[in-house]
């Protein structure tokens, strides 16, 4: 079992990201946390990539569908159907159609809890609704009520994987094992380290 200074999590820069020239704003974030950055690269998705990303968890198409049409009901308003598995297929095309559009940056990040801290720093998925202080809620604007008008895919910035699971499975599928680099920061030290040993001379 990994120990969870080791932990790895996924993030990817979605094409609204790089668009709005935020790669070092949201790099920087990550990186003030602790985390330590494990691999990276820029590249232009395909479909089939998208939707096989989306899918690593096979229960994602009918949790999400759930989520989505409890949302609307929430809102006071009819959810496109009531068919969780037409609502993620409307969702999917969408994500599809909105990831392929340009550059997207894959990383890597790891660390302590690496999977949960990446999460707290992006903030929840809907921009609009996402805290003061985290990346979607700082940096951007978007909603689902606007992206639904729109017939489109909400921009929120950042994919963070959901759990130590997905991030496992979403990691083989953007990085070979070359590409993940094993190194040491010096910062490591007063972040693991049980007993701070050599900080004084």
């Amino acid at each position: 079992m990994t120990h969870p200074k080791e932990e790895r999590t996924l993030v990817l820069i979605k094409p609204d990201g790089v668009q709005r020239s935020l790669i070092g704003e949201i790099i920087c974030r990550y990186e003030r946390s602790g985390l330590k950055l494990a691999a990276m690269k820029m590249l232009i998705p395909t479909a089939e990539l998208v939707e096989r990303h989306y899918l690593v968890d096979p229960e994602w198409r009918m949790k999400t569908g759930k989520k989505t049409i409890e949302s609307y009901l929430k809102k006071g308003k009819s959810p496109p159907s009531e068919d969780p598995l037409k609502v993620t297929e409307i969702i999917l095309g969408n994500l599809k159609k909105y990831m392929v559009q340009g550059p997207v940056v894959a990383m890597v990040w790891q660390g302590m809890h690496a999977v949960g801290v990446v999460r707290k720093i992006t903030g929840g998925t809907e921009p609009l609704t996402s805290d003061v202080g985290t990346i979607r809620g700082d940096l951007t604007i978007d909603s689902y009520e606007v992206s639904d008008i729109d017939g489109r895919a909400v921009r929120n910035l950042i994919h963070a994987s959901g759990s130590t699971d997905d991030a496992e499975k979403e990691i083989v599928l953007w990085f070979n094992k070359e590409e993940l680099i094993k190194y040491k920061l010096v910062g490591e030290a007063i972040l693991y380290d049980i007993n701070l040993d050599g900080i004084l001379e």
